[in-house]
């Protein structure tokens, strides 16, 4: 074979090949791929913009973060508080409070160090109040977490804990304390497995009945 006849057959699998790829994939790599396809935002790349739109969010800049995180005060039914709570708590201090809150118990730290005043502003209902005696606006109701749980607040804030509102494309959105924990009972039920070990079980039962 000559050598124009090779460079015949070289240029003829050259095209086969280019023709074959298009039609397979169009894109030469995956990220080119997840670039191409993906929604871009107001700056260009990957964006979650598209999947945040139905959602009602603030912008809060804590420290070097700054993220959108739920509007709180919308989902709470009960609020405006002052609708009923018309005098401050230490007037009507056990007169049909526990009537309209009957179904809220603390389980979060002891009575003696706990109890509804410690978040609740007796003279203004419609806000929170920190353990020294500033305001806390129910939208930003981490900050009151963030006074005894230091080191989830440091992580909430980089966004290494709590989820987010749509993924990790930015900009970026995060649940709040509240979103995922009852901050009267904070902690998450002890629950099984979705699909029960039952091979697990059968091996621990076996180790006991051996001991």
């Amino acid at each position: 074979m000559n050598n124009s006849n090779t460079i015949y057959l070289l240029l003829i699998l050259v095209a086969i090949t280019i023709v074959s790829c298009k039609k397979k994939d169009e894109y030469h790599s995956l990220d080119e791929r997840i670039h191409a396809e993906s929604k871009t935002g107001k700056n260009g790349g990957v964006s979650s913009e598209l999947l945040l739109s139905d959602s009602k969010l603030l912008e809060i800049t804590e420290g070097h973060h700054t993220f959108l995180i739920p509007e709180r005060k919308g989902e709470i039914k009960s609020y405006a508080c002052t609708e009923c709570h018309t005098k401050p708590l230490n007037q009507i201090k056990g007169n049909g409070i526990q009537k309209a809150h009957w179904d809220i118990k603390i389980v979060h730290a002891s009575a003696d160090v706990m109890n509804c005043a410690t978040c609740h502003n007796g003279n203004d209902m419609n806000n929170l109040v920190s353990l020294t005696g500033q305001t806390i606006d129910f939208n930003k109701s981490y900050k009151q977490c963030a006074q005894c749980h230091t080191v989830q607040f440091e992580d909430w804030k980089g966004g290494a804990h709590g989820k987010k509102v749509a993924g990790w494309a930015p900009p970026r959105a995060s649940m709040t304390c509240v979103n995922c924990h009852n901050p009267h009972n904070p902690s998450f039920e002890t629950r099984w497995p979705v699909r029960f070990n039952t091979e697990k079980v059968k091996e621990r039962k076996d180790g006991l009945e051996f001991k």
